[in-house]
């Protein structure tokens, strides 16, 4: 098979013997061609080298081909501005989309205060992902404006009033058990939690929920002493594990809202003298990478980014073609390294 120059979609046409609106059709494997002939269709095309001509197609179809993924920032200790948990599931997404034929654009949601305007109505992209959100309290009139103007878009974690369907995340609730249940089964019966157990952190307060369900239904009471606040930093966990033995609050397990928290909890712990696990067990939430590599190695409930990912590119392309889609609660799971007995 030759062509004069750079082959074109009337050339496969003519190769196959059918027309050039069915070989458009057969390479978007559209179910209105048979196949057979979209087989060979995709077999000729690939003989020729041939490229489809994104551009022209989305001329044609009004839309972009590509999803847009909005980063909460968040106070670091780097100048990434990223909250670590983030770069793992952004990892996730990125091949989800290369998968599905689309281009990602990733941007600060902070750039711009009007989401819809700035990629859906400008063609820049098809739909929005959002990960994280600060103060949930502030941020649902965000999400409902998003809503009013029939925004295509989905988002990790953070709960969509009236509309659970565009939410994936994980069982907080149930990761917060998973972790009580650990400290139970090794006789731990003085334990704190760190992490903002308020409505303004709605995944926080869920595993504070669940953790302190589970230790009460086994006689164990966590009062108002053994709760310090912290925001997702390794700075914020150092300082309230300082403050809980400053008050000389007594514990020997210690359950973090997030991995970061638990890190800087462990940092102040050590320089206070306290062994771990020995003197004080410890268990993070998130799994993020540098969960495996501190000292002690920290155990976490994980959270399955992979998946994740994956659900949030396919819940909203399923919106996109105006399908209807579902809540997505994901299963976290328990990984047990040196921080616990």
């Amino acid at each position: 098979m030759k062509t004069k120059g750079k082959a074109t979609s009337f050339d496969i046409a003519h190769f196959a013997g059918v027309s050039q609106s069915t070989v458009s059709r057969a390479l978007r494997n559209s179910p209105l061609v048979n196949e057979e002939t979209r087989r060979k269709v995709w077999e000729i095309a690939k003989k020729l080298n041939y490229k489809v001509d994104k551009n022209a197609s989305n001329l044609r179809t009004q839309q972009s081909a590509t999803l847009a993924i909005l980063l909460f920032e968040d106070p670091t200790g780097d100048e990434s501005q990223i909250n670590p948990f983030f770069l793992n599931m952004l990892g996730s997404i990125t091949r989800a989309c290369a998968k599905e034929g689309y281009d990602l654009l990733v941007s600060f949601q902070s750039i711009s205060q009007d989401w819809r305007a700035e990629y859906e109505d400008s063609h820049r992209a098809d739909g929005i992902i959002l990960l994280g959100y600060g103060d949930y309290m502030d941020y649902q009139s965000r999400l409902q404006n998003l809503l009013a103007q029939d925004t295509k878009f989905v988002c990790w974690g953070a709960k969509v009033e009236g509309r659970p369907d565009l939410t994936v995340s994980c069982d907080n609730y149930g990761g917060g058990e998973l972790a009580a249940q650990h400290f139970i089964s090794t006789g731990k019966k003085q334990c704190v939690f760190i992490g903002d157990a308020s409505e303004h952190s709605p995944e926080f307060l869920m595993r504070f929920k669940g953790f302190k369900d589970t230790l009460e239904q086994q006689s164990i009471s966590l009062s108002e002493r053994n709760i310090a606040n912290a925001i997702s930093t390794e700075e914020s966990g150092y300082h309230a594990t300082h403050s809980l033995l400053a008050n000389n609050v007594k514990f020997d397990s210690l359950f973090a809202a997030s991995d970061l928290i638990a890190i800087g909890a462990i940092k102040a712990l050590k320089e206070a003298g306290l062994r771990i696990p020995e003197d004080v067990s410890v268990i993070g939430f998130d799994n993020i990478a540098a969960a495996n590599y501190i000292t002690p190695s920290l155990s976490t409930v994980q959270q399955n980014t992979t998946l994740a990912g994956q659900m949030l590119v396919s819940n909203l392309l399923a919106l996109i073609k105006g399908e209807q889609i579902t809540e997505t609660l994901l299963p976290p799971k328990l990984i047990i390294r040196q921080s616990t007995s």
